[in-house]
């Protein structure tokens, strides 16, 4: 591939989403990464092409994610493909030639990293300047990093990518607080942690900001999460520059061809119903391998095709309010601990006024718990020390069993496959 700098710089993220859904149309962007620079290029150019209105990503490989420089450089040098593109191995020209002829493209840099300050770097110096995760986000679930260094590690990012000011670019950070452990987590702490990080990008010096929000086990109270998320960022964010993206659901995925459309179909009504600028769209082959352009192409297209339908009218006001308030009550106690978001979120953390269901991180209380209530939808088994007894009423008598929280975490897969699997052939795994 012969190396050059990009001709043009492509459009500011932030701003070119915003832009974008004025026209009444949602964004859609894959979760998409190869190792090849050849083979990267040509998926940005497809999604460039696509019949939808798109922006790029370069998801990084999960040896540059974890800091194994060595690992990612022995697999590019003996040709084996990784989970992702390794941005801190292939030399910087390279990287500018990826990008070169999708100038026009704003492409954002996925990588899942609680110490990211390489990584920012390194997609600085490849012209990029959007990119994602969170000092909580990016730690807890992924790792045991200790939190006291992501925290300093993302102050550092941010600065590093804040002083693109000087040189006229608006750098772009996505939370990816709303994510979490992907799910099993009541949606008011996922849009509470969310809000959260975006203050925290914007505390030190990152102004452009999206949240984020991923599909869970219910339509209904999904619609109702989303709107509160979009009230509380805009009651509490300093800027105005700002989105909301949600994501296809980011847990035990369907096995079947036409389960994995559904899911993907609910999550692009969701996006639509909630009015979400930016929807990060799943493929079929999600559950088995990494998908290939053409599949991630299908998916945008098909999720574009369902977004700019008239989307599910359904709207629980009772559940947005709950949701909210609940979200709201959790953000202030946190900010009451400290004028700095990040002392105030260590803090939350030693408190147990931030404690994450299910997570093993050591600096997690663990106490929380959750479940999928009668109705479907996720709710508190146990709040531990978060700041909502006032507010809400765990459930009492029954705890979950092993069997119960596998019932809960396969449900959106066994619900969307259910249809097909009595036609499933045996070994057709991806039949429907």
């Amino acid at each position: 591939m012969t190396a050059h700098p990009p001709a043009t710089p492509a459009p500011d993220f932030g701003p070119h989403v915003r832009a974008v859904a004025r026209t009444g149309r949602t964004v859609v962007q894959p979760r998409m990464g190869f190792t090849d620079p050849a083979r990267m290029r040509a998926g940005l150019r497809a999604v460039r092409a696509a019949r939808a209105a798109t922006v790029g990503t370069i998801t990084v490989d999960s040896y540059t994610r974890v800091g194994d420089l060595a690992a990612a450089a022995a697999a590019v040098g003996d040709g084996t493909e990784l989970n992702g593109y390794p941005l801190l191995t292939h030399p910087v020209p390279v990287t500018r030639a990826v990008l070169a002829d999708v100038a026009g493209m704003p492409v954002q840099v996925r990588h899942g990293c609680a110490t990211p300050e390489a990584i920012v770097a390194g997609l600085v110096a490849a012209g990029l300047s959007a990119t994602e995760g969170g000092p909580v986000s990016y730690c807890l679930p992924y790792g045991r990093t200790p939190l006291t260094e992501s925290v300093e590690a993302w102050r550092r990012s941010c600065a590093r990518l804040a002083r693109l000011r000087d040189d006229g670019v608006r750098p772009h950070l996505e939370t990816f607080g709303g994510c979490l452990l992907g799910q099993l987590c009541p949606p008011s702490l996922l849009v509470a942690m969310s809000v959260l990080e975006a203050l925290f990008f914007c505390q030190h010096g990152v102004d452009s900001v999206s949240v984020s929000y991923a599909q869970q086990v219910d339509h209904a109270q999904d619609v109702a999460a989303v709107r509160a998320l979009r009230r509380l960022a805009d009651d509490l964010l300093p800027t105005e520059d700002q989105h909301v993206v949600v994501y296809a659901y980011m847990g035990v995925f369907p096995t079947t061809r036409r389960g994995a459309r559904r899911v993907l179909a609910d999550a692009a009504r969701l996006a639509t119903a909630a009015r979400a600028e930016r929807l990060i769209v799943k493929t079929e082959a999600e559950a088995f391998r990494i998908p290939t352009i053409a599949e991630n192409v299908a998916a945008l297209e098909a999720a574009a095709d369902e977004a700019a339908g008239p989307g599910d009218p359904v709207l629980d006001v009772d559940e947005e309010r709950r949701i909210h308030g609940e979200a709201a009550t959790i953000v202030a106690a946190v900010r009451d601990l400290a004028d700095d978001v990040g002392t105030a979120l260590l803090r939350a953390f030693r408190r147990g006024y931030l404690d994450i269901p299910y997570c093993l991180h050591p600096d997690n209380a663990g106490g929380t718990r959750a479940y999928v209530d009668d109705r479907g939808r996720l709710a508190w088994d146990r709040i531990g020390r978060l700041p909502l007894g006032g507010l809400v009423r765990p459930r009492r008598g029954r705890r979950p069993t092993a069997a119960s929280l596998l019932r809960d975490l396969n449900r959106v897969r066994d619900r969307a496959d259910a249809p097909e699997l009595p036609a499933a052939r045996p070994g057709d795994a991806l039949g429907g």
